[in-house]
C-alpha cells in the first residue's frame, strides 16, 4: 500500500482537481438543522471524550462547508463511542434525506452494511480520519504509520543513551476496531523494534481508565525501577497513564500521546509527557468538507493516492502530515497554528513550568 505525504499546499492542490472531478459520554448532538433532504451533508464523529471531535473537526467541517455551499445544511451526530448508535445515526441520516455523509467510524467493520444500505439509496459516503469498510468515495486523513513513527521515534529520543535493547518499554495501543490503531501500532514497532525491549504490550481501547489499568499491571509484572518508557497511542489514554505512574511513584520517564490535546501539553510542559502528535484538523475538516461538497455536486473525487480499505475498496485518499511535539516547539507547532494560545496552556498551575519552558 503506497502512502503519500502531503502539506497543506498540496491539500489545496489536489482539492482544486477534484473540483474538476474510546470510550465517551453520551452526547449525540442531533442535528445542526431542520432541513430534510436538499442540499445536507452529514457529519458523525466517533465519541465526544476524545476532546478534538466536538471542539474543533466539528466547527472547522461546519465552516467550509459553509463557506463551500452557502445553501448547504449539516447534519451531525456524535456516536459516543458505541457502533450500533452509530449504525443508527447513519440510518437516521438516510431516513432525513442526508445526500453525503462523512463519517469517522466507530467501528471500521461493523458500519460496512449500514454504509452499504446508505450507498444503496444513492448516499455518497466520505471516510472521515478512518478508513471505514464499505462503498467509501473518498477519504482524508493523516499519515497514520507516520504517526507512529514521528511516536516511537519521539520515545527513543527522549530516551537517549537510556534507549538500549536491555531497556523495557511499555507499549499501550489503540482499538482494534479503529484501523488507524493498527497502523499506529505498525509505525511505533517500525521505530522501536530492534532498538529497545518491548517488555509489556496491550490494548488500551483508546480509554484512559483501561489504560491505567493496563499501565498498573506493567508494573506489577515487570517492576516499577525496570521500566525505561511508555509508548501510549494517543493522549487521553497517556492522561490516565500519567496518574498510574505518578502513583506508582515512577518519575522522570519518556510517555508518548497523540492529538495535542491541551491537558497533553500541559503535561509536557510539566515534564509528566515527553511528546504528543499535532495534526491539523483544520486542514482534515476542510479537505473532508471539500469532498463532501464536491460529491453533493456530483463531481468525481481524485486524490495523490489510493488506499485499500479492510473490506478491499479502493479509495481515493489524502495524507496529511504529522507533526511532532515535544517541549522545545510548542511555540512553534500548536501555539503558531493556533490550537492552543500561551494563555490556554499557561494557566496558573502551570506559569512556572511555562517560564521555564521558554512559553512566558
Amino acid at each position: 500500500m503506497r502512502r503519500v505525504v502531503i502539506g497543506a499546499t498540496a491539500v489545496s492542490m489536489a482539492l482544486s482537481i477534484a473540483a474538476c472531478g474510546k470510550a465517551g459520554d453520551d452526547k449525540d448532538s442531533g442535528s445542526d438543522s431542520s432541513s430534510s433532504g436538499g442540499k445536507s451533508i452529514g457529519l458523525l464523529l466517533p465519541d465526544s471524550v476524545t476532546a478534538r471531535y466536538d471542539k474543533f473537526d466539528k466547527p472547522f467541517f461546519d465552516a467550509k462547508v459553509k463557506a463551500l455551499c452557502s445553501d448547504c445544511t449539516l447534519e451531525y451526530a456524535n456516536a459516543a463511542a458505541d457502533p450500533a448508535k452509530q449504525a443508527q445515526q447513519v440510518s437516521s441520516m438516510v431516513t432525513k434525506g442526508v445526500k453525503v455523509i462523512a463519517i469517522s467510524a466507530q467501528d471500521s467493520a461493523a458500519i460496512k452494511s449500514s454504509l452499504q444500505a446508505a450507498a444503496n439509496k444513492g448516499v455518497k459516503i466520505v471516510a472521515y480520519d478512518r478508513l471505514a469498510q464499505g462503498p467509501v468515495s473518498g477519504y482524508v486523513s493523516f499519515d497514520n504509520v507516520k504517526v507512529g513513527e514521528l511516536q516511537g521515534q519521539s520515545l527513543l529520543d527522549a530516551l537517549g543513551s537510556k534507549a538500549t535493547t536491555k531497556a523495557k518499554v511499555v507499549m499501550i495501543n489503540g482499538d482494534d476496531a479503529d484501523p488507524n490503531a493498527a497502523q499506529f501500532k505498525e509505525g511505533a514497532h517500525k521505530a522501536l523494534d530492534g532498538k529497545v525491549d518491548i517488555a509489556y504490550e496491550q490494548s488500551g481501547l483508546w480509554k484512559d481508565t483501561v489504560a491505567a489499568q493496563k499501565m498498573s499491571a506493567a508494573i506489577t509484572q515487570l517492576g516499577a525501577k525496570n521500566i525505561a518508557g511508555v509508548y501510549a497511542a494517543n493522549d487521553g489514554m497517556a492522561g490516565g497513564i500519567a496518574n498510574t505512574l505518578k502513583g506508582a511513584k515512577i518519575s522522570s520517564i519518556p510517555l508518548t500521546g497523540q492529538d495535542a490535546e491541551l491537558a497533553a501539553i500541559q503535561r509536557i510542559v510539566a515534564g509528566t509527557q515527553s511528546s504528543t502528535i499535532f495534526k491539523n484538523y483544520k486542514l482534515e475538516a476542510e479537505a473532508a468538507a471539500q469532498m463532501a461538497v464536491d460529491l453533493l455536486n456530483g463531481k468525481k473525487i481524485t486524490a495523490p493516492t489510493t488506499l485499500t480499505s479492510g473490506s478491499g475498496d479502493k479509495v481515493p485518499s489524502q495524507l496529511l502530515t504529522p507533526v511532532a511535539v515535544n517541549k522545545t516547539n510548542i511555540k512553534d507547532t500548536v501555539v503558531k497554528d493556533g490550537l492552543w494560545t500561551v494563555a490556554d496552556i499557561c494557566t496558573a498551575d502551570f506559569a512556572a513550568a511555562c517560564k521555564s519552558a521558554g512559553l512566558q
